[in-house]
């Protein structure tokens, strides 16, 4: 069994931590240490002072869905009174306030709706690139493409492919939570299982598109169980095909919990303090040499302890989020404009600079 001394020259030396030290360094190393560590390897990285951010509008297809997640206020079933689908008359006008704002990229959040099939994805895509061809589709997440898989009873690579041909540009990471299986049995049943988010993934990546990773953590999982978590991820991201992009960028934030179904019926709050992200960031960083960029999410923890972020591991400073509804509704309540952003970035000793999904 090595020392903590001895997991830190090795994290050093470049070699991947198991779990029982990645929670060794997570639970054990001190906070100064951890962020320098954290830094050491990003700087290793990225040995420039860039710290990248993007101008994205995130639009919701649907409120309608039946995964039931208990962390999640936002979704309706198909009777409820406010159940909608966004239609195409709102994204022209949502997109061109967008790129009014100097943004060329929609967030499709989706949700696993009952009825609308691989076809009405297409279309909508088709239809978006077809009043915008330069627009980039950063759209749905591995539950949507396994839900969508069942529906038409074809391969995630064939769904994926398909939404390809019809105009995504990028597949986010949305719906991971915790990829441990005793944790998603009680937070999301209906949800895809951690395997299955892993193959949407796998199939993403053999495809080259581009894909990001995230983490929502502080409710019930372990410490543990948020290294495993790392580690899958870690794992996947080795497997890629030589040359092709895999995972470009993670992004760990801690749950909110204002009005949801799992503070009101079982009393799990998020008690993640500035410190424990501050852990979380840089442990992402040691743990995932091999995924570029770390996100600090303002939104969720705010401005001054995202800045520390970026001295601990992280390098990119995420979205100023012109439009976001799920974790807003469940309490993450702080705002950016691009001033803003850019500002809180020159702030805390960093030069921002503009990317798209493929950080370019």
């Amino acid at each position: 069994m090595l020392s903590l001394n001895q997991i830190i020259d090795k994290v050093l030396a470049g070699e991947f931590p198991d779990t029982r030290e990645g929670v060794l360094l997570f639970s054990e190393t001190p906070l100064p240490t951890l962020m320098t560590l954290g830094h050491t390897l990003k700087q290793k990285r990225h040995p420039d002072k860039v710290v990248t951010w993007i101008i994205d509008r995130n639009v919701n297809i649907t409120n309608i869905c039946l995964s039931g997640c208990k962390f999640c206020n936002f979704y309706r079933t198909a009777k409820s009174e406010d159940a909608y689908i966004t239609t195409l008359h709102d994204y022209i006008r949502k997109i061109d306030e967008m790129q009014k704002l100097g943004g060329n990229q929609l967030l499709l959040q989706g949700g696993m709706h009952p009825k609308l099939g691989l076809e009405f994805y297409r279309q909508l895509f088709r239809d978006l690139k077809r009043h915008y061809p330069t627009l980039r589709l950063h759209a749905l997440g591995p539950p949507e493409i396994v839900h969508l898989a069942k529906m038409e009873g074809v391969s995630y690579k064939e769904v994926l492919q398909q939404l390809v041909d019809a105009g995504l540009s990028s597949l986010p990471g949305a719906g991971a939570e915790i990829l441990v299986d005793r944790v998603r049995r009680e937070l999301s049943p209906v949800k895809c299982s951690a395997s299955e988010w892993l193959d949407v993934m796998r199939a993403a990546h053999q495809l080259n598109l581009t894909t990001s990773a995230t983490m929502m953590f502080g409710h019930i999982e372990t410490v543990a169980e948020r290294l495993e978590h790392l580690i899958a991820l870690r794992t996947l991201q080795a497997e890629r095909p030589a040359g092709h992009k895999g995972f470009l960028n993670f992004v760990p934030w801690p749950f909110q919990d204002e009005n949801t179904v799992l503070r009101k019926k079982t009393g799990v709050t998020n008690k993640v303090t500035p410190e424990e992200y501050i852990r979380m960031i840089a442990i992402s960083r040691i743990m995932l040499p091999n995924i570029p960029y770390i996100q600090a999410s303002w939104l969720t923890v705010g401005k001054e302890t995202a800045q520390l972020a970026l001295h601990a591991g992280a390098n990119d400073f995420g979205s100023i989020m012109i439009e976001e509804n799920v974790v807003s509704v469940a309490g993450a309540s702080h705002t950016f404009d691009a001033a803003g952003i850019r500002q809180a970035i020159r702030d805390a000793g960093f030069e921002p600079r503009q990317r798209d999904q493929d950080f370019t």
